[in-house]
């Protein structure tokens, strides 16, 4: 199966699927986070608050506090009176417990220390449970938590800002299926140095370029022969070739991902049976999926070993930076030498081969190859950067799909620290 056109063909489904399920409650059998409890809980017994429970980020990690309750119960451990005391206990300690979070509170003045459990049951909904049983008689029965509506507005603003995102994802969806694709520019979010590579092709190579830090020394005679004798461009399953290698990474496998984990670039999903479902999750995490599958292409007759991708949350599944890298079959000063063909999707087409929908890329890929060398460089991670015009120079041609693009026919060359 071509997963890359199976996930088109069910991309205008999922993002349905998650506009539902954005204002849903959160399973209890999904993985949870530190902010799935962030905010204001408080029970109560008889329409009266007996405790209440504040959790919040503190230096990094989970803490807040716990009201002081006064409680008894019965032999079957209900409640039969609870309320509420003056005073509270400091969280010393938050850890996750499975799909549950363990709180120890700690007494300020005699340091006695309490733990107890907390069970998301919904978006603010959960239930507590003291894990301490008094000496005589049987365990407390789970308390019902509600999150009170100091946590509502940002509840609700996280729920209309992914119906925002999925509502314009799902507009590019339908212009592409309709032969109107828009050249969306999507660039790293908060990224000023990103460059969009829309399809104003010229003006944004141009700005790449003059972002990029190019070194004055002249690349080694090695180094330029084996880059020489790379493949000029990419192929299909079918032989057909496809997207220019544009670039060339020099570093270890641990210094490339490292770069661009901090570059911003997330790696792709490989499995393509889970990939919507972790769309799915991570929605239901209140985290953004940037992981979307991408086809298999070939180079040195074997598929690439990563690909990676920078888009906007949601607009991904319609528009998105995005590369794959081949482990070279030679080396430089004994370091790992990587290469690399990066384009920017920027909406859909109908693919040559087959008539059926395909992402379309910003025929100016020289854009894209800027954009990766701008994120490396704003990160931090790289020694020396060059630019590497080869012989016979890709310039102008079209992709596996029937899409075309230009280049000015340069490998960015970049040397990892």
């Amino acid at each position: 199966m071509n997963w890359h056109r199976q996930f088109c063909r069910v991309g205008i489904v999922a993002i349905l699927v998650l506009l539902e399920i954005s204002a849903q409650a959160v399973p209890v059998d999904l993985p949870v986070t530190s902010d799935s409890f962030i905010g204001t809980w408080q029970a109560q017994f008889q329409g009266k608050i007996f405790l209440t429970i504040k959790l919040s980020q503190q230096d990094g990690k989970l803490g807040g506090t716990i009201s002081h309750s006064r409680i008894q119960l019965d032999k079957n451990g209900e409640l039969t009176s609870a309320e509420q005391e003056d005073g509270e206990d400091a969280i010393s300690d938050a850890s996750f417990k499975g799909n549950g979070l363990r709180l120890t509170a700690k007494e300020e003045v005699s340091q006695d220390t309490t733990q107890c459990e907390m069970k998301l049951t919904g978006t603010d909904q959960a239930e507590f449970q003291l894990l301490s049983s008094p000496p005589d008689g049987a365990a407390p029965k789970p308390w019902k938590l509600t999150r009170i509506t100091a946590t509502a507005d940002s509840s609700q603003s996280r729920s209309q800002d992914i119906k925002a995102k999925l509502g314009a994802a799902a507009q590019t969806w339908l212009a592409g299926q309709f032969g109107t694709a828009m050249a969306a520019s999507t660039s790293s979010a908060g990224d000023s140095t990103a460059l969009p590579g829309t399809s104003a092709a010229a003006a944004n190579a141009s700005a790449g370029t003059a972002l990029l830090k190019i070194s004055n020394t002249a690349l080694d005679a090695m180094l330029r022969k084996n880059i020489d004798g790379l493949p000029r461009r990419v192929n299909d399953r079918f032989k057909n070739q496809g997207d220019m290698v544009n670039f060339v990474l020099i570093g270890s496998e641990q210094q490339v991902q490292s770069a661009l984990d901090t570059a911003g670039w997330h790696l792709a999903d490989r499995d393509d049976k889970l990939a919507v479902l972790n769309a799915i999750d991570q929605t239901y995490q209140n985290k953004d999926y940037l992981a979307m599958p991408m086809s298999t292409l070939y180079l040195f007759d074997r598929p690439q070993d990563f690909g990676y991708e920078e888009a906007d949350p949601y607009a991904v599944v319609a528009t998105r930076h995005h590369f794959r890298l081949w482990k070279a079959p030679f080396t430089w000063n004994e370091q790992t030498v990587w290469v690399g063909a990066g384009t920017h999707d920027i909406g859909f087409e109908k693919d040559q081969r087959n008539g059926k929908v395909t992402h379309k890329i910003d025929p100016s890929v020289d854009g894209e190859r800027d954009n990766i060398g701008a994120t490396l460089q704003k990160a931090g991670k790289i020694r020396s950067m060059n630019f590497y015009l080869p012989p016979d120079a890709v310039q102008d041609a079209k992709n596996a799909t029937g899409g075309g693009y230009h280049s000015d026919g340069r490998l960015l060359v970049v040397t990892m620290q």
